[in-house]
């Protein structure tokens, strides 16, 4: 047979059969990198559960510009090192266009570099100032705010609650010195004042930190560190009698913990966290998908993640990293049609209508850097063993 009519032949059958075209179109691949154990666990598995849910919609649907979504999720073992082993699958044997969902700050220092240098979109929800302040060049954007904010508010806070005297107790992380000096301008506003102390969030007693803290004469304590060692610290200070406020990150004093210390160590914590958009479409979804009627902030993230990724390569025409970086502002600001779920977004773009997506997190909208710019936050306090709305500010 001739080269010229084996063409012919073959071409015939794919003509013949456009379904087998279809199944032989490479799909698009995405990753999400969250914490499916370590200090985030109680976070990650929940974070990649709600990215599978938006996929399998949107596959149901059709998938993206014709193309299924593959999805491949990691495990960052909150880590910096895991992260970066599991970020090199992802890129290197995955061929995915888009990471989404790192969490601790550490992890997405370290992998931010693998991204950009390959071209992969980063999505993440970490806080630390200087992720962004890394030369990215808008290879990644974070619906996390930033550590200075966060400070700020806790700092505020405090200062609300009549502190004088705000003492920070802190493992090493990449925003602990940014988020202190926050904390420290807030309190001095006020009036007030702030020390710092860094402890070794592996020590199984912080007792020797805590009578330190103590000689301060603090109004409030901020205990700044994750689940484990957060534990280990209101332990020390419930038994060294610490009569004045707790305040903690919400990510840290979570229902696991708890259901795992007695309730008289944690009873009256006060905690801070980035608010979701509650009572909009987008949290509604995400409350259906995640099985919860409070999920928590960084589930509403993800779910923002996968629905910019999935409409800015709509937006772009391709499915490709480079496509997201193009076009994820294009398709989170403006004054397009308002949409809180990629199926209605990739409907609008197909139809040729500008979309601005309104998120479960809130108005994704970002700066030039990457940092989202408007962001609400939800105070809650610990009480009888459970966590009580304060306010959302």
């Amino acid at each position: 047979m001739t080269l010229a009519r084996r063409t012919l032949l073959l071409s015939t059958s794919l003509l013949a059969a456009p379904s087998l075209v279809r199944a032989q179109a490479a799909p698009i691949k995405l990753g999400t990198l969250t914490p499916l154990t370590g200090a985030g666990g109680p976070y990650g598995p929940v974070m990649a559960a709600c990215v599978r849910g938006v996929v399998d919609q949107v596959n149901a649907a059709g998938g993206v510009l014709g193309k299924q979504i593959e999805l491949i999720s990691e495990d960052d073992q909150t880590n910096p090192e895991a992260g970066v082993r599991a970020a090199r699958k992802l890129i290197d044997v995955d061929r995915v266009s888009a990471i989404m969902g790192t969490w601790a700050s550490s992890v997405t220092t370290a992998v931010a570099p693998l991204a950009w240098e390959n071209k992969v979109f980063l999505a993440t929800v970490s806080g630390a100032d200087s992720i962004t302040l890394l030369p990215h060049n808008g290879w990644l954007v974070r619906t996390q705010p930033n550590t200075t904010l966060q400070g700020k508010k806790f700092g505020e806070f405090a200062v609300a609650q009549g502190a004088k005297r705000i003492f920070v107790m802190m493992p090493q992380t990449p925003f602990t010195q940014s988020q202190f000096a926050a904390m420290k301008a807030a309190a001095e506003a006020g009036g007030g004042a702030a020390e710092l102390l860094i402890y070794d969030a592996t020590k199984p007693s912080l007792r020797t930190e805590v009578d330190q803290a103590m000689r301060f004469r603090p109004d409030v304590i901020v205990a700044g560190g994750y689940t484990p060692d957060t534990s280990v610290l209101l332990r020390d200070l419930y038994r060294a009698s610490f009569s004045g406020k707790v305040l903690a990150f919400a990510y840290a004093v979570n229902q696991a913990m708890l259901g795992a210390i007695p309730k008289e160590v944690v009873e009256g914590v006060m905690t801070l966290a980035p608010s979701p958009a509650a009572g909009s479409g987008g949290y509604a979804k995400v409350q259906a998908l995640a099985g919860t009627q409070a999920p928590d902030p960084y589930t509403c993230q993800i779910y923002d993640h996968v629905n910019l990724v999935l409409m800015a390569m709509a937006k772009g025409g391709a499915t490709t990293g480079q496509a997201v970086h193009d076009n994820i502002r294009k398709v989170s600001q403006g004054s397009g049609e308002s949409v809180d779920t990629a199926l209605d977004g990739l409907r609008a773009i197909a139809a040729g209508r500008e979309v601005n997506y309104e998120g479960a997190s809130g108005p994704c909208d970002f700066n030039e850097i990457g940092d989202v710019l408007d962001v609400k936050f939800r105070y809650e306090q610990v009480k009888a063993g459970a966590l009580t709305l304060i306010r959302i500010a």
